[in-house]
């Protein structure tokens, strides 16, 4: 049954990252392929050179992801068929014999930092290579170090006692642990939601109160048409990284807050920005974030019970290059390996996720100008650098929102 796993193992890891870089190249090839000409449903508003400067940061991105897909996957096979979760394993227990809970966490803590050090070298290069020659990179190598120390501090501060929990309970709270882990799983993810927007946000960006009274009015109008309750209009210093411009909804229950990116409100006008706002109150009309919720609650629950069974199986660990089973060892190769038997689910979130965008635009048509939502789309096209031509089959594997030429034609039938 070991080698069984095993070998299904391979052929998975292989055929995924095949079918990634497969994707990758498909999407490269087709971008660069109509890069000489405007989309005619977006000739008058964009121009030949944004347009290919889409194309080429689009390009420019996919081919730093496609290497970092063959990181990615390296770094797997070598941390479980070839023995190097077993290593950490190992090494851990040398210089702490005893203590089951605490190695388990060092072991765990040891694999994740390995993983963040592959990625951190691609994050650097996109920021400061990447973004940079395109415009985009507002971020000083300082603030980029003093972001990750930050993300590294709030991680381990909430992310420790999360771990400390799971083994405590695998340990000690008997054959229905895991059921017991959804539990404090699922509340903790909850707090998360309510508490992130007013404690955890302002620790790597800065939020002041919508000082523009017009469109405050204009806002909170659209936000008592459509219902919506939040603790306040904000403004988030976005442009302290980057160029890029984006507005959201953040928290949970009373601690909603609708925020902004300055670079937003700096490109757009107060009908647009109203049009963009409807589309986000879509997603909160049509529950989508609930909908999330609960879904994501049902997977872990259902990954959980898995888990449950797979702790007891010795050819788990086996089939996976792992020789002393443990549950810190069940918890870190389940981890580390359900992405890549979960990949064939891709295809079905995105288009899920593209079916809300749909359903969000068509409330925005409906509670606010169509044809403004259009205008605001096409200058976010145009200031990030958004391909217009994207691969069909790339789109529909990756993305989570509709192809640009797709999408506005959806709402042009509003206008017309």
């Amino acid at each position: 049954m070991a080698s069984t796993l095993t070998l299904i193992f391979i052929a998975l890891l292989l055929v995924t990252t095949l079918t990634r870089l497969w994707l990758g190249s498909r999407q490269i090839s087709h971008v660069q392929a109509h890069r000489a000409q405007v989309p005619a449903a977006f000739a008058d508003n964009i121009s030949l050179e944004a347009h290919q400067k889409a194309a080429d940061y689009s390009t420019a991105k996919t081919k730093l992801v496609l290497v970092e897909v063959v990181a990615q996957a390296v770094l797997l096979a070598a941390l479980t068929i070839g023995g190097g979760l077993q290593w950490i394993d190992d090494a851990w227990r040398n210089i702490l014999q005893n203590h089951e809970i605490i190695r388990g966490a060092l072991v765990i803590c040891s694999a994740m930092l390995l993983s963040s050090l592959i990625d951190l070298p691609f994050e650097y290069y996109k920021t400061f290579t990447v973004d940079e020659k395109f415009g985009f990179n507002k971020m000083t190598k300082s603030m980029f170090y003093g972001d990750l120390i930050k993300h590294s501090l709030v991680g381990l501060s909430l992310g420790l006692p999360i771990l400390f929990a799971a083994l405590w309970l695998m340990q000690s709270a008997g054959a229905y642990w895991w059921i017991y882990l959804w539990v404090v799983w699922s509340l903790f993810n909850i707090i998360m939601l309510a508490v992130y927007p007013t404690f955890i946000a302002p620790l790597f960006n800065k939020f002041t109160p919508l000082a523009d009274e017009s469109l405050k009015t204009r806002i909170e109008a659209l936000l008592i048409k459509c219902g919506f309750k939040s603790q306040g209009l904000f403004v988030m210093d976005g442009s302290a990284r980057s160029s890029h411009g984006n507005a959201y909804f953040t928290g949970f229950g009373s601690s909603k807050r609708v925020v902004f990116f300055d670079t937003l409100l700096s490109r757009l006008n107060g009908e647009e920005i109203e049009a963009v706002l409807a589309h986000e109150l879509g997603h909160f009309k049509h529950h989508h974030v609930i909908k999330r919720i609960v879904m994501m609650f049902s997977l872990s629950l259902l990954g959980l019970a898995l888990l449950g069974w797979l702790i007891n199986q010795t050819w788990f660990y086996n089939g996976l290059g792992v020789t002393a089973p443990s549950n810190h060892m069940a918890l870190i190769l389940f981890l580390l390996v359900s992405p890549v038997f979960l990949f064939v689910l891709r295809p079905f979130m995105a288009s899920y996720s593209r079916k809300n965008e749909f359903e969000a635009d068509d409330y925005a048509a409906k509670h606010a100008n169509a044809n403004r939502l259009v205008d605001a789309l096409v200058k976010l096209y145009r200031d990030n650098a958004s391909t217009l031509t994207p691969d069909p089959l790339h789109s529909a594997f990756y993305d989570s929102h509709p192809p640009a030429s797709i999408r506005i034609s959806k709402l042009a039938a509003y206008t017309s």
